[in-house]
């Protein structure tokens, strides 16, 4: 029998870890971070770092980066803190220098400046009207009596943003995504705060709420929304009644043939109730509201065209405030009666303040540059349209603008680009591609969806092309594709299948 020894053994073993000092960190997230949430940043640490303050110059305005003249030095990291003071005497010496140097600042200068801020300030977007705020304003203009009145607002209360009237759920709390279900009667009879029936909840319901403006509002079905938004003047009301009582599910899937065989209505006549269903009825008419509260797209980067027929870029971070550290702060930290926790604490939040002010100047000089060069790279984008974009990968403007491939990813993440072609993300600038058969050029995966929407377009509507025909046409102009992919960049791009697609009064 064998024997089984038991024991302990220590070794030493060499062992690589990247660990990213606290100055990197700060340095990613502020790269990362769009033009709005930096404003953001930057004002909530003004208010809660001494050592920061803003940077105030009227009358004069800051010469834009370049990406000829910024500092590209990575940010160093200091543990102790020992270098930020041993630079306090000298920014000292440097801030009296320039401090005595500034002019002062004239009365035009500060009414201009007031007057840029107040057009600024014109300019803002208003808080737009809510769906339930404008429930709640028809609710009150109505002749209700007390009771009744209170009840419909409760009802309103369950009105999804859609319309409908539901209730959005999470799975868990770690699920950003909500599902959206149909509320019950006796549900919000449960939720109200006196006792009520099912028959008062359907009454007000019926009465009150479905009565309001949008029409569909308050509806438990997409058939009872559509259906409560045909009015007196909706065109081919009628027809529109019985097919959408009993045939939805035929719409949606094109059977036009299976809805004339059983409401023994003519194709022309179908097609026609169908295309008023389109233009004049609404499946969520409260999205409505929900699109006025969308936020407004902020620029990150400006991309021009040159009288050289060049492309310049620059960012719009006019209103991003010039911070610096605080000459009185740094005054005060240097009492040598100060104690140590608090001389400490204070040593923290230089640091930090000195790490930031270097960080958003990186954030400028990286984004300038990592723009640059996709513009370089993209300018047949911008001449000719989105169908001449060229594959692009972050790797290529990683290694033209010398830095990690997860800099760029950073430096496009969120960010927005308004060229003389549009606004876009910047992140539109980049994808795969495949080599043409034809050309022998590489060829953007966007190039490819733009030639499948043109196919479509261009199809006998009587007779459309199949996902197998589409692949077919795009391997005879060179793109070769297949089928899954077809499928797949068709439902992306939102085009209905070809049964879907056909045009049955062109049948014979």
């Amino acid at each position: 029998m064998s024997s089984m020894r038991l024991g302990f053994d220590m070794s030493m073993r060499p062992d690589q870890q990247m660990r990213l000092a606290p100055r990197m960190i700060q340095s990613m997230e502020i790269l990362q971070l769009p033009i709005a949430d930096l404003l953001a940043k930057i004002a909530k640490e003004l208010q809660e770092n001494p050592f920061l303050e803003q940077k105030e110059k009227h009358g004069e305005q800051d010469a834009a980066p370049t990406e000829h003249d910024t500092d590209t030095t990575p940010l160093k990291h200091d543990e102790t803190g020992d270098l930020e003071f041993s630079r306090l005497d000298e920014l000292n010496r440097d801030w009296d220098n320039h401090f005595n140097e500034e002019h002062r600042i004239s009365r035009g200068a500060v009414e201009e400046e007031g007057d840029r801020k107040l057009d600024a300030m014109a300019n803002m977007p208003t808080r737009p009207q809510s769906l339930q705020d404008y429930l709640a304003e028809q609710i009150g203009e109505m002749e209700l009596a007390d009771d009744q009145r209170r009840l419909a607002r409760h009802i309103c209360s369950f009105v999804d943003r859609t319309g409908y009237l539901g209730i959005r759920e999470r799975a868990s709390e770690d699920d950003e995504k909500d599902t959206f279900r149909y509320a019950t009667l006796e549900e919000i009879a449960a939720a109200y705060d006196q006792s009520v029936t099912q028959e008062d909840i359907e009454d007000t319901l019926v009465h009150v709420v479905q009565k309001l403006d949008p029409p569909g509002v308050g509806a438990r079905s997409a058939k009872e929304c559509l259906l409560l938004q045909i009015g007196p003047d909706t065109p081919h009301k009628d027809v529109l009644r019985v097919l959408i009582r009993d045939h939805l599910e035929d719409i949606a899937y094109n059977r036009i043939p299976v809805i004339q065989k059983a409401t023994k209505f003519d194709i022309p006549t179908i097609q026609d109730a169908i295309e008023s269903l389109h233009h004049n009825l609404a499946a969520a008419p409260g999205l409505k509201y929900a699109d006025a509260e969308t936020q407004y797209v902020m620029p990150d980067v400006i991309v021009e065209r040159t009288d050289d027929e060049d492309y310049s870029v620059r960012l719009t971070d006019e209103w991003v405030p010039k911070i610096r550290i605080s000459q009185r702060i740094v005054d005060l930290i240097k009492n040598k009666d100060l104690d140590d926790k608090v001389r400490d604490e204070l040593r923290k939040k230089l640091q930090s303040a000195d790490w930031l002010v270097k960080a958003v100047e990186q954030r400028r000089n990286t984004l300038l540059k990592v723009t640059r060069a996709i513009i370089d790279h993209q300018k047949e984008f911008l001449d000719a349209g989105p169908e001449h974009i060229h594959p692009l990968k972050m790797q290529q403007i990683a290694d033209q603008v010398k830095v990690h491939v997860t800099t760029v990813s950073r430096a496009v993440d969120d960010k927005w680009v308004q060229t003389p072609r549009g606004v876009f993300p910047l992140k539109r600038f980049f994808g795969g591609g495949k080599k043409n058969d034809q050309t022998n050029e590489d060829v953007a995966y966007e190039v490819m969806k733009q030639k499948l929407t043109e196919l479509v377009s261009d199809e006998d509507k009587s007779n459309p092309l199949s996902d197998e025909e589409l692949v077919s046409k795009l391997n005879e102009a060179g793109y070769p594709v297949a089928r899954r992919t077809v499928t797949k960049y068709r439902k992306m791009l939102k085009i209905p299948s070809s049964r879907q697609r056909k045009d049955w009064s062109r049948t014979p």
